[in-house]
């Protein structure tokens, strides 16, 4: 039998249980509406591959493109990856592409890389100041954080957090449907 104390004790874990669980879902869902860039053109960024080419961001224009910030250290970001790989093969043939832009240094990426490939492109982003992340509206620098280009060069959406698989399909999936 539970005398007073062992049942306050009990029931205040299970709303700190709760309300963790509570946070934790609501941190997944996590999105930035207030992201300065949405419905504004791409800022003209070139960025730097793993060979130490450079890669104008606007040189994607006339494709729907996916812009998605990472890091090796990033857990939600690494378990993101399959999934964009898995995106970029299927909606290659619609021309969509999706670019992977590391906030890393070069080698973790090339590390990283070289035992988990994909098959998008992985550019460099700048971490000095300002960053590439904040030049792309990501004013709280969370990661990952995904930007959704359309072929016009406009900035449609944006999003801190890992990308579920439904909102891959609706920020993919040709015509206007975004989330």
């Amino acid at each position: 039998m539970l005398n007073r104390d062992t049942g306050l004790i009990l029931t205040l874990a299970v709303l700190v249980a709760a309300l963790g669980g509570w946070l934790q879902h609501r941190s997944r869902q996590l999105h930035v509406a207030d992201s300065p860039i949405v419905g504004k053109a791409l800022p003209a960024l070139t960025l730097l591959d793993l060979h130490g080419t450079g890669h104008p961001l606007d040189s994607y224009r006339g494709h729907r493109v996916l812009l998605n910030l990472w890091a090796s250290w990033c857990g939600p970001c690494l378990r993101e990856m399959p999934a964009l790989n898995q995106a970029q093969a299927s909606y290659a043939k619609q021309g969509v592409v999706i670019v992977g832009i590391a906030m890393d240094e070069p080698d973790r990426v090339r590390q990283f890389l070289a035992a988990h490939p994909v098959s998008y492109p992985i550019l460099l982003g700048r971490l000095d100041a300002p960053s590439t992340s904040l030049r792309l509206g990501n004013t709280h620098e969370l990661l990952p954080y995904s930007l959704l280009i359309g072929a016009d060069g406009r900035v449609l959406a944006s999003h801190a957090g890992a990308l579920s698989a439904s909102q891959l399909t609706q920020w993919l999936e040709p015509g206007p449907r975004l989330p």
